[in-house]
């Protein structure tokens, strides 16, 4: 009878052991430590990074034009090509010009003639008045034709010149290097020169190239602290490419747009393979000398309903959420404006497992702990061997 008793009391308190096994259980399990990996909050030295859209162009853009009328005989050159300075873009018909040449000479020669005849009229006079056969009105009258005739000489070797200047005209040649623009005029069509017919087309000099952008006036100000004149400059195109070249800043505005608020700005690539065309928008980044700054990987920033925030492991091993005000991204790494100071600890993994006041361990603590573990456990069997 006693042991049956027995039984049935062993019955009876089996579930409630049980149940009291499993909710001890569950209990460690919830207190166990969360393991963590932090990171120690440091200073960093990073640049001042000033991104502008800009627009380029070429460093020199010229308009070429007729400078004499006529009918265009011949384009020289391929659109949009790259010419040398000097090389011919247009022929202008030449006859009218070459006519007007020799007309010109004609009369330089006559003119010529007219002078030498008078030279010797002068001095012809000029002796007989010295022997007193002619009047002191002659002799004048014979100087004052001379010295005419030397001006209508002098007047007709002008024409000579400008004939053989308009001459030259008629052959349109490159004034610089460049790239060739789309041709106004075909062959065959009469152009004027002084009026708006007269563009022929344009050129553009690539190399180097020019960026156009503008940059706010806080941002202006921080570049000109930063001393501009040896600031970096990176051109970033279209797809986020960035172009291979450094450039620098040549120009920077001294007045700031009432418009926009903007001040203007000009950098200077060297471009000597074409890549870069004129009228592309790019990115013109700048930077504008270094600040200290605390960053944080974007892992570890969690947007949460109130803004965002990070995690951070204070003296007592628990978590705790600081609420952070970020800047720009730095690689990887968001800038922390406000809410972290150097040497604060920060989780970067393991967040979703995280509330505020959960015990947590770092990764590199584990080492140590199990470490301590294996010596506590040690300890006893060393001391029943020296028993």
């Amino acid at each position: 009878m006693t042991r049956q008793r027995v039984l049935r009391s062993l019955l009876f308190c089996s579930p409630l052991l049980l149940l009291g096994a499993c909710g001890k259980s569950q209990d460690d399990a919830a207190n166990q430590p969360v393991p963590v990996t932090t990171l120690s909050v440091v200073e960093r030295t990073v640049p001042v990074v000033l991104d502008a859209v800009g627009r380029t162009e070429g460093s020199k853009e010229v308009q070429i034009r007729a400078r004499v009328s006529g009918i265009v005989q011949k384009q020289l050159y391929d659109e949009g090509a790259f010419v040398r300075a000097g090389a011919p873009l247009f022929q202008i018909e030449r006859a009218p010009f070459e006519i007007a040449l020799a007309q010109a000479k004609a009369a330089a020669d006559q003119a010529a003639a007219t002078a030498d005849q008078a030279k010797r009229e002068t001095e012809r006079v000029s002796g007989l008045y010295t022997n007193s056969a002619v009047s002191q009105r002659q002799a004048e009258e014979a100087s004052t034709a001379y010295r005419s005739a030397m001006a209508s000489l002098a007047a007709a070797k002008a024409r000579v010149r400008e004939a053989e200047l308009n001459l030259s005209y008629t052959s349109v040649v490159a004034p610089i290097a460049g790239v060739t623009g789309r041709a106004l005029h075909s062959e065959g069509s009469l152009v004027t020169a002084n009026t708006d017919s007269s563009l022929l087309t344009t050129l553009s000099q690539t190399h180097p190239i020019w960026v156009r952008f503008a940059l706010s006036e806080n941002e202006h100000d921080s570049l000109r602290r930063a001393d501009s004149e040896n600031a970096g400059v990176q051109l970033v195109l279209s797809g986020g490419k960035t172009y291979a070249a450094k450039g620098r800043l040549n120009f920077a505005g001294s007045t700031v747009d009432q418009s926009t608020g903007t001040v203007q700005l000009r950098a200077e690539f060297p471009n000597p393979k074409l890549e870069v065309l004129p009228g592309q928008f790019a990115t013109v980044r700048v930077e504008a000398g270094t600040q200290q700054v605390i960053a944080v990987p974007q892992t570890a920033v969690v947007q949460g309903s109130q803004g965002r925030f990070v995690w951070t492991v204070g003296a007592d091993g628990k978590a705790t959420q600081r609420t952070v005000e970020t800047g720009d991204w730095i690689d990887d790494d968001w800038i922390i404006r406000s809410g972290l100071k150097a040497g604060d600890s920060v989780i970067v993994d393991n967040l979703m497992k995280l509330s505020p006041g959960t015990a947590v361990v770092a990764q590199a603590d584990q080492a140590a702990a199990r470490t301590s573990v294996a010596v506590a456990e040690s300890a006893p069997d060393a001391a029943r061997t020296a028993n």
